[in-house]
This record gives structure tokens, C-alpha cells and sequence, in this order.
């Protein structure tokens, strides 16, 4: 049985991703409203996870630059004239952020938990149109893989 917050993560962060899909504003708001209520660490790790996850699937052979930065412009485009406020900086440090390349992540404040929350969710959406795969079975290899990295990091 999943624990009360990673299966509301694994709700909202559903919803809002079909809200994404559909260009649905006041559906995403209201999801990403939700994720944001939650616990920011754990929601930054299940969804960077998740963006990893998928970036890997997409690009099996090897991620380089021009890669991301496609999955950012093509993210971008598609989004821009549906959602105001899109923020193409937070797409591009979840971006890296889910890579582990953030230049100086320790110097940089950390994003908003409500950026995070109305931002992951379309590139989420972007790349599970390149990948073909389906959210619910992403998040679910988050969930696994967080649960045992935690499980070998205990004593």
C-alpha cells in the first residue's frame, strides 16, 4: 500500500498532466495548486524522477544539449499560448534539475513549490508524447526507484 503523501503526489501530478494534455487551465491550476500544498522535497524528487525517467526513455542512446534544449523549445511552443505566466527559466532548471546538471544549484534559489507544481507537469506531458508511455506507470517507477535508494541509504 502507498503512504498518504506519494499517493497524493501520484494523483495530483496525474491530474495535472491530463489537464497539460488538454490545455486545460483551471484544471492545471487547480492540480497544481494541490502538488503545491504537498511536501516540496518529496514532490521536487518524484517529479525530477519522473522527468529523468522519461528524458532516458526518449533518448536512449545518450542525452546531449541540443536534446534538452529541443524538449525545452518544443515545450515551450506548445504551452506559450494556452498558459500565461509560463516561465521558459523554471522549464529549463527542471530540466536540468531532473539531469543533475544545475550550474550552481547551490547558489540559486530554490524554485517555488507552486513553479514546480504548474511547470513539471507539462514537460511531463511533452515527453510522454514522445515516449508513448503513460504517467501512471512513471510515476509509479519514481515511487519504486526513490523507495529504494531510501532503502539502501538506512544503516
Amino acid at each position: 500500500m502507498t503512504p498518504p503523501v506519494p499517493r497524493a503526489i501520484t494523483s495530483a501530478t496525474l491530474r495535472a498532466v491530463e489537464a497539460a494534455r488538454a490545455q486545460d487551465r483551471d484544471a492545471l491550476d487547480s492540480a497544481a495548486a494541490e502538488l503545491a500544498l504537498l511536501p516540496a522535497e518529496q514532490v521536487g524528487r518524484v517529479l525530477g524522477t519522473v522527468l529523468r525517467l522519461l528524458l532516458e526513455q526518449a533518448h536512449p542512446d545518450g542525452l546531449a544539449g541540443e536534446d534538452v534544449q529541443a524538449v525545452l523549445v518544443r515545450c515551450a511552443r506548445a504551452n506559450a499560448g494556452w498558459l500565461p505566466g509560463l516561465d521558459v527559466g523554471t522549464l529549463a532548471m527542471l530540466l536540468t534539475g531532473a539531469l543533475g546538471v544545475h550550474e550552481m544549484a547551490e547558489q540559486a534559489p530554490p524554485a517555488e513549490p507552486a513553479a514546480v507544481a504548474r511547470h513539471a507537469p507539462l514537460l511531463v506531458a511533452d515527453l510522454l508524447a514522445v515516449t508513448g508511455g503513460a504517467a501512471g506507470d512513471y510515476l509509479a517507477a519514481a515511487l519504486s526507484e526513490i523507495a529504494a535508494a531510501e532503502t539502501m541509504e538506512l544503516p
